[in-house]
């Protein structure tokens, strides 16, 4: 049984981690991308071949192939990742980022990576002190985003 400043540790916790995705939506939104499209961006990127198939992509993103095929059509249109066929076998189609898909990715990052400086603290506290039993819950923070 969670004792009620477990139940408190749990709801600071989720509060952070929907304050920050929305801050990340609104981030990408000012620059014209959905919060999915900013993930998909980012997983091609931090993908070790900095390419991955459209399978992969929906893996990674938890969606849909055909979602999928659709995202990398809405990046596409816009410039932002281009298709490449793997050479070893024609039937899978990589997808890179271009050098504007990099720039815009590049420019998000640097914003969601000052953001979480400023939430990491407060995600790590309630991490910690979620992970102690019989902890003291962290103090109940009011900022409205």
């Amino acid at each position: 049984m969670l004792s009620a400043a477990n139940y408190t540790r749990l709801a600071t916790f989720r509060r952070v981690l929907r304050q920050f995705l929305r801050f990340s939506e609104m981030a990408a939104a000012r620059v014209g991308l959905t919060g999915r499209q900013y993930q998909a961006m980012l997983a091609i990127r931090a993908s070790s071949s900095g390419a991955m198939t459209i399978r992969e992509l929906a893996q990674d993103l938890l969606i849909k192939h055909n979602s999928a095929v659709e995202l990398v059509d809405r990046l596409g249109s816009r410039n932002l990742v281009w298709r490449e066929r793997a050479a070893q076998d024609r039937r899978k189609v990589g997808v890179r980022l271009t050098p504007l898909g990099l720039k815009t990715l590049r420019d998000l990052a640097s914003v969601h990576r000052h953001e979480l400086r400023r939430v990491g603290p407060i995600i790590s506290t309630a991490l910690a002190e979620f992970s102690r039993p019989g902890a003291k819950p962290p103090p109940a923070r009011n900022r409205k985003t």
